[in-house]
Order: C-alpha cells, then structure tokens, then sequence
C-alpha cells in the first residue's frame, strides 16, 4: 500500500533503485485558499495557475514542490494529447501531457485533479517518465507514447506506478467513451460496469486503473503498481474536478536524483 507521510503519497514500488524520488501531493500543505484550499479552505497547495487561483499562491506552493529537488520544476501545458516532451528541453507552458528524463536532477511532473498521473521508471533507474492520462489521453495511446519515448533512451524492463485518480466507482460515463476503448481492444470491455439504460443512452462505471493496466499490458509493462485511491470520495487529501467544478490541482513527480 502507498504511504501517506507528510502530505505527500509515496509510492509502494518495490524495485524503484534508490536514487529514484518519486511521488504525489494531497490538497494539504500550501498557501492556497478558499475552494483551492485544504478541505477546511485554507493553506491548500493547489500547483494550478490555470484554475482561478491567486497567482502568487501557486507560485508559492510550486516553490516549494522545487525545494524537494534539486532544480526548479517545469509544468507542462496539458491538453489531454499524446505529445512526450524531454525535460532537458522543456520550457514552461510547453504543450505536453508527458515527460520524460535521463539526467540527474530534472524533474518529470504532470497536474491532475481526477485524471490519471502514471509515473514510470526503468530497473535501472536510468530513465523516468510521468504521463498525465484522462480517458481521451489513455484511449489516444498516451502511456503507449511514453513507454516508446523511454526505450528510445536505452530503458531496460520498464514498471510504472498509477497514481491518485478518479475511482471505479464514481466514474461514470457514456457509450461514447466504451466505444471508444472497445474499438482499440475488444478486452477493455470489461474495465466497465452498466448501470443504467433509457431514452439518454445507456450509462456505465469506468476503472481508469484498469483501463492503464491493460494499456501498459500491451506494451510490455508488466510490473504495475498503486492505483488504490478515489480524488472524488476522499475529500479531505485530493482535489477533485468532477465533484467540485472549481478546485485545484495536486502534482505528481519523479526524478534521477
């Protein structure tokens, strides 16, 4: 099970080498306030500048995600696509929805608030990787792009770990979105679950866990990890888009340090 230290979720990765940092922040253990705040409206560490939040609260809160590390982190412009950026080349408001890194002290991050963060790592810990998945990014093959991009730097075996997300249970969509999955493989049919039929078409739970698992499955990425959080249900550590609307967003992060 990931551990909850310090306002932050580390990774339960067996096998990620030592000099490998990686992980996720909550809602908590910022300066962000009111719907951008904890869940009592205060000192929230929301990473957004794109939400509504107070500007000098977000560069605030993403200094100090920089003073984990070594070198200032760069966020991507994320437009739910399928373009992998290199962080040795990433400049701010570069549009992207995955990075990845082969030297020391760059930072792969990606902003989520319900989509799914999926951080990567090879056995050696040579190369890392983060990729921000919503469903039309997972269906479009986004983790596919990012696992090629790492072999193309000399990855070897390659794990990943899913990071907080909406959960099989709150997440409801459409026929579009099954369709969609099920036109590419015919397996991920059974990631959903129906629920209801009528006259507006019928409606199903999605697990976006196992819809990555399956994706990763495909592309040789067999050690697969984490995926146990729901950001809708629990209000108190996660922001959530889909239950609030207006919220902000937590970062997921993963370094050679």
């Amino acid at each position: 099970m990931d551990i909850l230290r310090n306002h932050q979720i580390i990774p339960d990765w067996a096998g990620l080498p030592a000099h490998i940092k990686a992980f996720s922040t909550t809602r908590h253990g910022g300066v962000s306030q009111g719907v951008y705040g904890d869940s009592a409206g205060r000192d929230g560490l929301n990473l957004g500048d794109h939400v509504g939040d107070q500007l000098h609260d977000v560069f605030e809160n993403r200094k100090r995600i920089s003073g984990h590390f070594s070198s200032d982190v760069i966020f991507l412009s994320q437009v739910h696509g399928i373009i992998v950026a290199e962080a040795e080349l990433l400049q701010p408001g570069m549009e992207a929805d995955a990075v990845i890194a082969t030297t020391k002290g760059k930072v792969c991050a990606v902003l989520t608030a319900d989509c799914l963060p999926v951080l990567f790592c090879d056995s050696a810990g040579r190369v890392v990787a983060a990729a921000h998945a919503g469903w039309r990014g997972l269906a479009s093959g986004i983790l596919e792009r990012t696992v090629a991009a790492m072999r193309q730097k000399g990855a070897g075996d390659i794990s990943a770990w899913l990071g907080p997300a909406i959960g099989p249970r709150m997440f409801e969509v459409g026929q579009e979105v099954v369709d969609t999955f099920t036109f590419k493989n015919d397996h991920a049919i059974h990631c959903f679950i129906e629920i209801s039929s009528g006259a507006a078409g019928r409606k199903y739970l999605a697990d976006i866990y196992a819809l990555a698992r399956l994706e990763l499955g495909r592309c040789g990425v067999v050690q697969v990890v984490g995926g146990q959080w729901c950001t809708v249900e629990d209000v108190g550590h996660f922001y959530s888009y889909r239950r609030d609307g207006v919220t902000g967003r937590m970062g997921s992060f993963i370094s050679i340090v």
